[in-house]
């Protein structure tokens, strides 16, 4: 699983990747340039933060 969230679904994203790999997520923070173009999985707003396993 990868997701690209914002701030607000943040959350969700980390949940969902715990309960999918009963593991700790990767929570990286977005660049500036990578934010720009990427939009959040849940609402389509720019993503701030990446997570992963």
């Amino acid at each position: 699983m990868k997701a690209y969230v914002c701030e607000e679904h943040v959350e969700i994203a980390l949940d969902q990747a715990i309960y999918e790999n009963a593991l700790a997520p990767i929570f990286k923070k977005l660049k500036e340039d990578e934010s720009l173009s990427t939009t959040c999985e849940y609402c389509k707003l720019p993503a701030v933060y990446m997570v992963g396993n």
